[in-house]
């Protein structure tokens, strides 16, 4: 899954448990539904990574989409010069946007026995995030 800064879904792979996560990067990448603006030195495109995507094809294919890759191991935060975090963790985003789809049932127990049925019933999940997010700002104002 890849998401934006605030944890939105924007595409989604169905893959399976046994396959690494640095080999199914260019199909997440290609199945964001939403046109990305083009990177401008102002407003450059970041993708921030975990350590399984630490290695050179990862690298040369996030510089060949134009993104500015983050990838750090865990335990390791970008720190100022007082040793103190300045800016917040990036690399949850993904998992708390997992957390949020997995209260749909259909979907943390998995009642499809085919790929297309499964990878549909997590698009809606994502659909519904995404109102859900909606009607909240609304709400707000």
């Amino acid at each position: 899954m890849i998401t934006e800064r605030d944890g939105g879904p924007t595409g989604v792979v169905l893959a399976g448990a046994n396959q690494n996560d640095h080999t199914i990067l260019e199909a997440t990448i290609d199945s964001i539904v939403v046109e990305r603006p083009k990177p401008t030195p102002q407003h450059p495109q970041n993708l921030s990574l975990d350590k399984a995507y630490d290695n050179d094809p990862t690298e040369q294919l996030l510089e060949e989409q134009g993104y500015t890759p983050h990838i750090r191991r865990i335990g390791e935060e970008k720190l100022d010069r007082h040793g103190k975090k300045r800016y917040p963790a990036r690399r949850w985003v993904v998992e708390r946007t997992l957390a949020w789809l997995n209260k749909c049932r259909a979907i943390l127990i998995r009642f499809d026995k085919k790929a297309c049925n499964y990878l549909g019933m997590i698009k809606i999940a994502c659909a519904l995030l995404w109102y859900r997010r909606y009607w909240n700002l609304v709400q707000l104002q």
